[in-house]
């Protein structure tokens, strides 16, 4: 007996299984408003400098840029005087006494004066909060491999709400941008810890329209963001009050059980039967439920307890061959996808268009493509799903390369098309790594993978300098370095309708399988191919 059977026995597509997607994905809904609430918290309204103290009570005129417009960085020495040489009155300095903002809108640009000089430090912050990310997916992986998913994902909601709520009452910028980091390192423990337990907890069939279920979660938050930050203008008050709602969060992830996989390989089955119980009274399956007993999931689980002698690593994903191989596909792919989304995402203000308008409709766009990819991930299989998403993505970015920029909306529509891809490449990511891992190895598999989508979010805003050089040399490294990551996917084994391997041996013998030549009957094979609904043959049935 499998895991698959005995989660069949307890119910695998039950009120449980619904409940426990519903109270992971709540959190995954207002994840959206950390990951991209610098759009609106860091937002750089136009501004001029300050008059000096001792200026006339008349118009201090402001000297023009090469393009014709008011300089933002500069002022002259003196007012205009007609008795002055032409050369001292045009003498320029810098904004001495700080800048004045056409906004009635705050944001920690305008608090901490990030313009000019210090505009480097917007960027320095959000790619701090990406480093909280990366490290948290290093460390946090490991930690839930050793000490469990639920914990990790209790203290990561914790550790978001306190950060969060923190960064609020920041009363510098230094201050703010460790505790961004620490957000980052909660929001990484969250997404990790959210992606395995949906898996382990869903019947096979039923892997993909979960994943994708959570997808949606983050989309809708999208569209919540943008509303918030219209109704709150002060981004003290917007930072906490997207930060407080993961307090709740960390009370109700006590209802959340832990993987019984984990616990199986952890030497824990006596915990793990009475979850199994929990889930099967849960599911009206009671009966069933304590017809199991912990014998009888000791002998029919001996693969797996065998299992929890095998100590793996990270330097395990690159030193034993198939998985060396598989890391360093995926880790393309994942550095590709967060490469070029975030040089899509969070460059909102360069496309000319309302921010909160195009920010909805960057949120709008995922809701076709997500649902593309549940049937391209049904029918078609993860790795073509994954290939061809990175590879529109990347045309897309080149082809922002040949329109001028005059042409907004034709800028703006492949913007959008480009980030749509890149969203399904996310939602095909999650599902895909979780699946190709072996359960040994899954989160730690998951965690350096992970990684590398955080280091091509930092290192997104410093190509962008590369523009003051060739305003087309950005776009052209994000759509090639797309186009990479999609040919990589290509390379990666097939796991539509596939068991999720347990061991090293698994994926070993899955992989050496897959590449034997197909010569069943075609009857046979026609009775092996179990399509994945969009919706499920029958949401209530497994």
């Amino acid at each position: 007996m499998t895991f698959s059977e005995i989660l069949d026995r307890v119910g695998s597509m039950g009120r449980f299984q619904f409940l426990h997607v519903a109270i992971l994905g709540l959190p995954i809904l207002n994840m959206a408003n950390h990951n991209l609430l610098q759009i609106f918290t860091a937002a750089t309204p136009a501004h001029h400098c300050r008059p000096p103290p001792n200026a006339s009570a008349g118009p201090w005129v402001l000297p023009m840029g090469p393009n014709g417009k008011t300089e933002k960085c500069l002022r002259f020495v003196h007012p205009p005087n007609a008795s002055l040489p032409n050369d001292t009155q045009r003498a320029t300095e810098s904004c001495l006494d700080g800048w004045v903002y056409n906004s009635t809108k705050d944001s920690i640009v305008t608090e901490w004066d990030l313009v000019c000089n210090s505009n480097k430090l917007k960027e320095m912050a959000q790619s701090i909060f990406m480093a909280g990310i990366l490290i948290g997916g290093l460390v946090l992986g490991d930690l839930s491999d050793r000490f469990g998913r639920r914990p990790i994902l209790t203290c990561s909601y914790l550790l978001l709400a306190a950060s969060g709520s923190s960064a609020a009452f920041s009363p510098s910028f230094p201050s703010y941008v460790i505790f961004r980091f620490l957000s980052g390192c909660g929001i990484s423990g969250i997404t990790l810890s959210t992606v395995i337990l949906n898996v382990e907890w869903v019947p096979t069939r039923m892997r993909a329209i979960m994943s994708t279920a959570l997808g949606y979660c983050y989309t809708v938050g999208q569209f919540i963001l943008p509303g918030l930050a219209y109704a709150i203008p002060q981004w003290r008050w917007l930072q906490l009050t997207v930060s407080i709602p993961f307090f709740i969060f960390f009370l109700s992830s006590w209802w959340t059980p832990e993987s019984i996989r984990w616990l199986v390989l952890s030497g824990k089955s006596s915990k793990a039967l009475k979850i199994l119980r929990r889930v099967a009274a849960f599911n009206g399956k009671k009966e069933e439920g304590e017809r199991l007993s912990l014998e009888e999931l000791k002998l029919n689980l001996q693969k797996e307890i065998s299992l929890a002698k095998a100590k793996y690593s990270a330097a395990d994903l690159f030193r034993i061959p198939i998985l060396r191989r598989m890391t360093f596909c995926l880790s393309l792919a994942w550095f590709a996808t967060g490469f070029a989304y975030y040089s899509l995402a969070m460059g909102v203000e360069e496309f000319g268009v309302n921010l909160y308008i195009l920010q909805i409709i960057f949120g709008g766009v995922d809701v076709p493509a997500k649902f593309i990819t549940i049937l391209s991930l049904s029918y078609l299989g993860r790795h073509t799903t994954q290939a061809a998403a990175l590879l529109l993505a990347g045309g897309a970015i080149l082809a922002l390369t040949f329109v001028p920029l005059d042409l907004q909306t034709v800028r703006t529509v492949l913007a959008v098309f480009g980030k749509g891809c890149l969203s399904s490449s996310f939602s095909c990511l999650f599902l895909y790594t979780s699946e190709l891992y072996p359960t040994v190895i899954r989160q730690t598999g998951m965690g350096v993978s992970n990684l590398w989508t955080r280091v091509g979010s930092m290192l997104s805003p410093l190509v962008k300098i590369t523009g003051e050089v060739q305003p087309l040399i950005p776009n052209i490294i994000y759509g090639i370095i797309a186009l990479l990551g999609g040919s990589a996917a290509l390379f990666l084994p097939e796991t539509l309708n596939q068991p999720l391997p347990e061991t090293i041996e698994d994926l070993e013998n899955w992989s050496l399988q897959a590449k034997k030549p197909k010569q069943e009957p075609e009857v046979e094979k026609a009775s092996q191919r179990i399509p994945l609904q969009p919706y499920g043959p029958a949401l209530g049935s497994s």
